[in-house]
Formats: structure tokens, sequence, C-alpha cells
């Protein structure tokens, strides 16, 4: 019985979590009927009413409530053994869960994943590529690569990299159009802007009589850097656009880094994030440290490590 009941608590526990009985099916990998046939037999065995069901909504009862604040504890303590189990054995196992800006994922996560995986085969990597910010904790997420100046203290952070921001063009463009060689010139040409950006039309930078805040007239928009930095390669204007993205295009030839005088360093970091927990699970620790490892001297020095072979 006890057996049986260590199972209903932990399937219990998370429809508590997510609030609905698909939700923790999704989370457990398990039918939403299985889900169901767990709380239903746990509450047999208890003999007591623990959720209240209705068409539109979940419901602790009050037994339901006490009791699912001892299944959490008991929940924590059986994944806390697991994970010094994996400790011992070195080795992590499992699903790793992790969330990833859309054009940094695309970019370098198969790369990066391809030899980690390699040399943990016993994982499997559950990826979700998104340019909003997921709530880790809420969408269950072992950990999150961020691009940003990180503000979110409920976050533990390890920085990879830093990374600058430039301003590009085609050398087709600015063989038709010119090169400026001032911010304020910026507003005779044409531009295109990433909009996911606080200020995306106001474009700042740093000169010798310090900042300049440039109002560019964009013929082009985009939520997203990986459009843009295409059309600046088409020719179709001047972008900015952010190391990360634009980084092998600069090293083939097909951009070109223009305005460097005034360019700031450093516009913000890159991040590896993880809920705070009282014990990390192997398979988070080992992948965050080998990306530290791998991005160890610098976002340009990776860069080199994957384009040597162009």
């Amino acid at each position: 019985m006890l057996i049986g009941n260590l199972d209903g608590m932990t399937v219990f526990a998370r429809v508590v979590e997510e609030q609905s009985f698909s939700g923790a099916a999704r989370k457990l990998g398990m039918s939403k009927s299985a889900v169901s046939k767990h709380v239903t037999k746990l509450e047999d065995n208890l003999g007591i009413r623990l959720l209240n069901r209705t068409t539109r909504r979940l419901s602790l009862t009050d037994a339901g409530a006490t009791f699912y604040q001892h299944c959490a504890r008991v929940v924590e303590e059986i994944e806390t053994a697991e994970h010094a189990l994996t400790d011992l054995r070195g080795t992590p196992r499992g699903t790793l869960r992790i969330s990833a800006p859309l054009t940094f994922g695309q970019r370098y996560m198969p790369d990066l994943l391809a030899e980690f995986m390699g040399m943990y085969p016993g994982l499997h990597i559950d990826m979700h590529l998104a340019d909003h910010m997921v709530d880790l904790v809420a969408e269950g997420f072992d950990m999150a690569i961020r691009i940003t100046r990180l503000k979110d203290s409920s976050l533990i952070a390890r920085k990879l990299a830093e990374f600058n921001a430039y301003v590009v063009a085609s050398p087709d463009y600015l063989a038709e159009h010119g090169e400026p060689q001032h911010p304020s010139e910026l507003v005779g040409h044409k531009t295109l802007a990433y909009t996911n950006l606080a200020s995306p039309n106001v474009w700042d930078f740093e000169g010798p009589d310090g900042p300049i805040n440039v109002r560019v007239n964009p013929v082009i928009s985009c939520n997203n850097g990986e459009f843009t930095s295409i059309a600046a390669m088409r020719g179709l204007g001047i972008a900015r656009e952010p190391e990360f993205i634009v980084g092998e295009a600069l090293h083939k030839g097909k951009l070109v880094e223009i305005l460097k005088p005034f360019n700031s360093p450093a516009r913000g970091g890159i991040y590896a994030v993880y809920p705070e927990r009282r014990h990390l699970p192997t398979k988070v620790r080992i992948f965050i440290d080998y990306l530290v490892e791998k991005f160890r001297g610098g976002l340009c020095n990776f860069h080199k490590s994957l384009y040597s072979g162009d």
C-alpha cells in the first residue's frame, strides 16, 4: 500500500502544482486518464476526497490542502535522494529541459548539444526555443539561456559570455549608398529595426564627447534579429545586431561593421540561469559547467571554433 500511495502522492502533487490533470499528464509523461486513476486510487486508499472536480476547474478540499503540503515535502525528498544517487554514479540521466532564445538556439545549441550528448548518451534533451521569457518553475524547465542585462533575483545565474552590438551593412549597400562616418548620418540611410528592444528606433553610441542618441526611421521593423540580419545581407539597409547573430556573416564578409569608433562594448551578457534549489541536479550542473568551458575565451573565440572549418 505504501508504494502505491507514494506513486499517487507524486501524481497528486503534480496535479495541484499544474492545477489540472492534463497539465500534470504532460509533465509526468502519462495519459490524462492514468493521472486521474492515480488520484482516485489515492483518495480511495485514504478514504477521503482530496480534490473538488468541476468541468471548469479543480480545487483542493481542506483535507487535500493539508495533505498536499506533506506530499510536496515527500516528493522533494524523493527527488533529492535520486539526485544524490545520480551524483554517486557521476553520469547524468533523464530529461534536461532547456529554454533558449530562438535565434541563439538555432545557431549554437545544435553544435553544443552534439558534443555534449556524445559525452552523456543517457540524457534526453527537451529544447524549447522562444524569444519570450519563460517562467522556469511554473513551466517545468531545468534551466534557460538568457541574453540580457539580468535582473531577476529569483534565479541563480552564471555568466557565459559578454557580447557586443554592431552596426552592420552589406558591401553592396555601402557601395550604392555610401558608408556613414558619424551616427548622425544614419538619419539619411535606410535602417532595419529590431522591435523587441525597449526603444527600437533609438540607437545609442559612445562618442569622444559622450553619449550619442540617434532616432532612425526604419524601412523595415521586425521582432526577430535573424530576419533583420538577413535583410541587411540582402542590401535592404543598415542594422544593429548582437555579435551572436552577425558573427558568422562578419567572418564571411557578407556584412561589414561600420561606425566602429562609436560602438559601445559589452552591450549585454549571455547567462545560464536556473531556479534556486536546495540540490542542483547533476544533469544541470554538468551542462552549465560544459557551457562555461565552451564560452571560456569569450564569444569571439567561440565563433572562431565554430567557423574554423569554413
